[in-house]
C-alpha cells in the first residue's frame, strides 16, 4: 500500500512537470487532432550515424523486418477475428474480463478493474515501459529510413491532453516526399521497423526474465489446487448423507455443502460433493481423505521439517511413511507458516499412504487461466517461490508487462488499416502485387471501413453483455 501512495504521487508530479512544460512550449507545439506534437532534434545525429555505421547489416535485417510484419499482420487478423466472436458469443468471458474492447492502457488497469489474473499495473511500469517501446520502435523508424536515404527531419514525443497531460509517444517526421520516391520494398521496411523493434524487445524482455528469475526466486512449497476426488454414475451411489439415492428426486435440489458421507454400492465412503452432472447422470465426489476432513490450504513447505520444493519431493516423501502414521506439515497461507499434524490416509487406488490432494491438467485450461499463466512464464504451476530480495516481483512483473505490452504494441502496429503502419503497410503490399495504384487504394479503404465497423460491432457487445 506504502508503494501505491508513492507511486500515485509520482504520478501526480509527472503530470505536473508535463503540464508545466507544455505550458513553457505552448508556442513551440504543433496540434495534429487531439494530439499536442513536440517537435526536437534529439536522437538525429545517433540515427543518421547508425543507419551509416551498419548499412550491411540493416539491410539483411530489412528482409527479416517485412517477414516478421507479414506475420503479425496475419497474426493480428486471426486475433481480431476471435475478438469479435468472443465478444458476440461469449458474453459471460466478456462480463469477466469488463475491459471495454476500445480501452487505452493506462495505469492501475487491472486494479480499477479488479483483474487479479493479471500482475498489478503501476504508474511507475506504464511510464517507463511506454517511453521504451515507443523511442526504440521510432528509432528504428529512423534508421531503416537512413538506410534508404530518406532523411528524418525532426524527431519529438506526442502528447494527449484531453484529461490530463500525458505523455503519450515518440515519433519521428520523415520526408515524405523523399519516402515516396524509394522502392516498395524499402518504403515496406522502414514501415515494418517500428514492430520489428518492438518484437526484439519483446525477445531481450523474455530473456532478462528469464536470467533474474533464475537468480531472484527461489522454490519453497508445493501448492496444490484441490482435494482429491472421483468422479461416478448415479448407478455406483447408495446414499447421500444417509438418504437412499433413489429417494431423491430433485438432484438439482442438492446442497453440495452440506451433503456429508456419502456411500456407494461397493461400500466405500465419500466425503462430500465437488460437482453434479444431471443430464449425464455423475457425480464428483471428494475421498474421505485427510487433506479435505482437516481442511488443509495454502503451500506444503515442509513434511516432518524436510523441505519440499518440487511434486516429485512431495510423493517421495510421503512414500517414506505408511497408511496411518502421523507427519507434521508446514504450511504457508499467504501471511505466515503454521504447523498442521496429519495422519495419512490409504490411496484407494493404490493402497499407498496419502495426503489426499490433486492438482489440475492445465492443458485445456480457460483463456483467463491461460493469460493469467503467462505471468508465470518460469514458474512450475504448483510451485510457490519466495523471492530473494524485497524488490523480485516488482522487477519481475515490470519484465512481464513489457513483454506483454511490446508484442501487443507490434501486433496491433500492424493490424492492415489507416491509422497504423500496417495500413500503409498493406496498400504497399496490394500495390507491389497488383501494380495498380487503384485497386491499393480501393483495398486499403475496404479493410479500413472493415475494422472500423467490427470495432463498432464488438462495443456493441460489450454493452450488451451487461444486460
Amino acid at each position: 500500500m506504502n508503494f501505491m501512495i508513492l507511486d500515485m504521487v509520482l504520478l501526480v508530479l509527472f503530470a505536473s512537470f508535463i503540464f508545466l512544460f507544455l505550458y513553457k512550449n505552448r508556442k513551440k507545439l504543433n496540434k495534429e487532432g487531439w494530439l499536442l506534437l513536440y517537435h526536437t532534434k534529439w536522437g538525429l545525429k545517433l540515427i543518421e550515424k547508425t543507419g551509416k555505421k551498419y548499412t550491411k547489416t540493416l539491410k539483411v535485417l530489412s528482409h527479416f523486418s517485412i517477414w516478421i510484419g507479414y506475420g503479425l499482420m496475419a497474426m493480428m487478423i486471426y486475433l481480431f477475428g476471435r475478438i469479435v466472436w468472443l465478444y458476440v458469443f461469449h458474453g459471460d468471458l466478456v462480463r469477466a474480463i469488463k475491459i471495454p474492447p476500445i480501452m487505452p492502457l493506462i495505469p492501475y488497469l487491472p486494479q480499477i478493474f479488479k483483474l487479479d489474473f493479471l500482475p498489478p499495473f503501476y504508474f511507475s511500469y506504464w511510464i517507463l515501459i511506454l517511453a521504451i517501446i515507443a523511442i526504440t520502435h521510432e528509432f528504428f523508424h529512423g534508421i531503416f529510413a537512413s538506410l534508404a536515404k530518406v532523411k528524418t527531419k525532426t524527431t519529438g514525443f506526442g502528447f494527449f491532453p484531453v484529461f490530463f497531460p500525458i505523455f503519450l509517444a515518440a515519433f519521428v517526421n520523415l520526408d515524405e516526399n523523399a519516402m515516396q520516391k524509394r522502392s516498395n520494398f524499402k518504403q515496406r521496411a522502414v514501415l515494418s521497423a517500428g514492430t520489428f523493434a518492438n518484437i526484439l524487445t519483446a525477445i531481450l524482455g523474455v530473456i532478462l526474465m528469464w536470467g533474474f528469475f533464475s537468480v531472484a526466486y527461489a522454490p519453497d512449497g508445493i501448492v496444490f489446487d484441490d482435494y482429491a476426488y472421483n468422479i461416478l454414475s448415479f448407478d455406483q451411489i447408495e446414499s447421500l448423507g444417509g438418504i437412499p439415492l433413489n429417494l431423491i428426486g430433485n438432484y438439482d435440489g442438492i446442497n453440495q455443502s452440506i451433503t456429508k458421507n456419502i456411500l456407494t454400492k461397493d461400500g466405500k465412503n465419500y466425503n462430500s460433493i465437488k460437482a453434479i452432472d444431471v443430464e449425464n447422470r455423475l457425480m464428483a465426489l471428494y475421498y474421505d481423505a485427510p487433506a479435505i476432513n482437516q481442511e488443509l490450504n495454502g503451500a506444503i513447505t515442509k513434511i516432518n521439517e524436510e523441505t519440499i520444493d518440487s511434486l516429485e519431493k512431495l510423493s517421495s516423501e510421503i512414500e517414506k511413511y505408511s497408511p496411518q502414521e502421523t507427519i507434521v506439515l508446514t504450511l504457508y497461507d499467504g501471511e505466515d507458516y503454521h504447523d498442521a499434524d496429519l495422519i495419512l490416509g490409504t490411496n484407494p487406488v493404490t493402497n499407498e499412504s496419502w495426503i489426499g490432494i490433486s492438482f489440475h491438467d492445465r492443458s485445456s485450461s480457460s483463456v483467463l487461466a491461460k493469460i493469467s499463466s503467462v505471468s508465470n512464464l518460469y514458474k512450475d504451476a504448483n510451485v510457490f517461490y519466495i523471492p530473494k530480495c524485497p524488490a523480485a516481483e516488482f522487477i519481475y512483473d515490470f519484465l512481464w508487462w513489457l513483454v506483454l505490452i511490446s508484442f501487443s504494441v507490434a501486433l496491433v502496429n500492424m493490424l492492415p488499416m489507416g491509422i497504423f503502419d500496417g495500413g500503409r503497410f498493406f496498400y504497399l503490399t496490394i500495390l507491389k502485387i497488383t501494380k495498380s495504384e487503384k485497386i491499393a487504394v480501393r483495398s486499403f479503404r475496404f479493410l479500413t471501413n472493415f475494422f472500423l465497423a467490427l470495432l463498432g460491432l464488438i462495443m456493441i457487445f460489450w454493452v450488451i453483455s451487461f444486460f
